[in-house]
């Protein structure tokens, strides 16, 4: 792998764990700030299902984006906010600012919750990747994800600098040998 393609690599990786470990402090600190379990900036959100209460259509480990809306209709999935948790269910019943909700593989409704609770419908559901993002989420493994890459960005580094300075003194000694033969070629005539 040439030089250039080694440092757009390098630059590609430590921007995805800046962005990494960015959304894990924004996550982290707008949860516990606003004690609200889903932030959503610009109105959109990320989650992960944690139960089996939607399948077949939602499982354990599916990585949700979440989109607020003005309004909401029956059949909708919706992402709402009980307590500190966010619950993932469809919607089976809208009476004015009341609603119903209930997990596909459940046998019976919720409480009813208001519109106000409701943080989004979902837009998108991406099968398993929530089990990466959550394992990535952990603290432990974005500091070992840090420190990995910092090792990885070091040695490459290190690895350039030995090389560099093999080729350096490779050129001083072709120099000498040039002055040499230069002084030789001067003493001859």
């Amino acid at each position: 792998m040439n030089k250039k393609a080694k440092t757009v690599l390098r630059i590609l990786l430590l921007a995805l764990v800046g962005v990494i470990v960015g959304v894990n402090i924004y996550s982290l600190n707008a949860a516990h700030l606003t004690g609200d379990p889903l932030p959503m900036p610009f109105g959109v959100g990320v989650t992960v299902v944690l139960s089996g209460s939607m399948e077949p259509e939602l499982s354990v480990g599916d990585l949700l984006i979440v989109a607020e809306e003005e309004s909401y209709g029956v059949d909708d999935v919706i992402v709402f906010r009980d307590g500190y948790s966010a619950v993932v269910h469809r919607i089976v019943e809208v009476n004015g600012d009341e609603i119903v909700t209930r997990g596909d593989a459940n046998n019976t409704n919720d409480e009813p919750i208001t519109k106000k609770v409701i943080k989004g419908r979902v837009i998108l559901a991406i099968p398993f990747l929530g089990h990466v993002v959550n394992f990535i989420k952990n603290p432990v493994v974005t500091v070992l994800l840090v420190a990995a890459v910092i090792f990885v960005t070091e040695y490459s580094f290190a690895r350039r600098k030995k090389t560099d300075a093999q080729e350096l003194e490779q050129i001083k000694a072709e120099i000498e040998l040039l002055k040499k033969e230069q002084e030789q070629a001067s003493g001859e005539d």
